[in-house]
């Protein structure tokens, strides 16, 4: 598959749970275009900023059906889907599964387009990995967070 768009996400969360953030970078393949995308939420997990990032890349995308490749350094996302773990987890109506809002929010957009996965290692020099790195924690450290509300609601019936 001859890819479109390339996604580069990270998540960050200080503390876990905690101030947490994501950062995105999307680049057109054969294009010098390049946009950047972040948000910081006050109460939140690194897993839900990972995930998180992916979304927010993929619903950035105006085209329905474009050719997509998602470079993350989040095992607990390219596993979910490149072992179509998720899958089963949505015919089981993601009974005991953390995140169930966002991997719903997630398989609405990804059903859209034409998506493929990639694993890099984090840290590891990798430029557009690194500035997702430094977009997840400059907006987990910004004074007006916003809240992830699903995480908040759900954690506070478990308290």
């Amino acid at each position: 598959m001859s890819h479109q768009v390339h996604i580069y996400t990270d998540g960050a969360a200080k503390g876990n749970p905690g101030n947490g953030g994501y950062g995105v970078v999307m680049e057109w393949v054969g294009k010098p275009y390049q946009k950047e995308f972040y948000e910081g939420f006050r109460l939140t997990t690194n897993n839900r900023m990972e995930l998180l990032a992916v979304i927010v890349g993929l619903e950035k995308l105006k085209n329905p059906n474009t050719k997509v490749l998602v470079i993350s350094d989040s095992k607990y996302v390219v596993d979910a889907v490149e072992k179509k773990w998720v899958f089963g987890w949505e015919k089981k109506g993601f009974a005991g599964k953390k995140n169930p809002d966002l991997w719903k929010r997630f398989l609405k957009i990804y059903r859209q387009h034409q998506v493929d996965f990639k694993w890099i290692k984090g840290h590891n020099n990798h430029r557009q990995n690194e500035r997702c790195d430094e977009l997840a924690v400059m907006a987990s450290m910004q004074s007006q967070l916003s809240i992830d509300e699903f995480y908040e609601t759900e954690e506070a019936k478990l308290l």
